[in-house]
């Protein structure tokens, strides 16, 4: 299930983003990458740890915990830190999968990668090329979302960054562990759960339709969560 989620930052918090980044120091994208990841990916990558890094990372967690789509689609245990990466003058990110655990360098922090996430944060107008391009059960489908926007999808995924041309492509990624590990599973929860909040907006939180529904959707959470 891909699911893009509009908003996550404003433009305010864009601008600062983006001055952090301006001002930071940038190294080879290869510094947390797999085997595999490493011979196709070519881009450069805040340092995990650094100021800039950790900054960003608080405010791009404050704004997921406030995301109610976000919350409904993820259905979050984990989150990994956020890191960022710049795609430029022909750089991109041939097809890979991402690594199924991943470990905070310096730490015992680690997750099972269930969601990958991309947060955008430069306008599809100020470059060329730089689409996500995710392949799933349902085909093969391009991404390149306004800034501030995110999109979610399996981090078990082939994907893939096409080279960017002109300008530069600027974005937060990171993985999420769910606490339903299983992508049919979530996405049974996530149409439930906005199928109710689309009824309860016409009839009204307390219609018995909506209480049973809002029973089945959490009976299917305790059955499926891993907590």
């Amino acid at each position: 299930m891909m699911i893009q989620i509009p908003g996550v930052l404003d433009a305010q918090t864009v601008q600062r983003c983006r001055q952090l980044m301006a001002e930071a120091d940038w190294v080879d994208g290869n510094a947390t990458s797999g085997a595999q990841s490493a011979l196709a990916k070519r881009n450069h990558q805040l340092p995990e740890g650094s100021p800039a890094a950790r900054e960003m990372g608080r405010i791009i967690l404050d704004a997921l915990s406030a995301s109610p789509l976000f919350i409904a689609a993820a259905l979050p245990l984990k989150v990994f830190p956020p890191l960022f990466n710049r795609y430029e003058g022909g750089e991109g990110f041939g097809t890979h999968v991402d690594n199924a655990i991943r470990i905070q360098r310096g730490s015992d922090f680690r997750i099972r990668s269930d969601l990958s996430a991309t947060l955008f944060l430069v306008d599809p107008d100020e470059y060329d090329g730089g689409e996500l391009t995710v392949e799933d059960q349902l085909g093969t489908h391009t991404v390149k979302l306004p800034a501030g926007d995110m999109v979610l999808y399996p981090a078990s995924s082939l994907h893939h960054v096409t080279p960017v041309t002109r300008g530069a492509r600027l974005a937060s990624f990171f993985w999420i562990q769910s606490m339903v590990r299983d992508d049919g599973e979530r996405r049974t929860l996530f149409e439930l759960d906005t199928t109710i909040q689309s009824l309860a907006a016409e009839r009204g939180q307390g219609d018995p339709n909506i209480i049973r529904l809002t029973g089945v959707y959490h009976n299917l959470l305790r059955r499926w969560a891993d907590v």
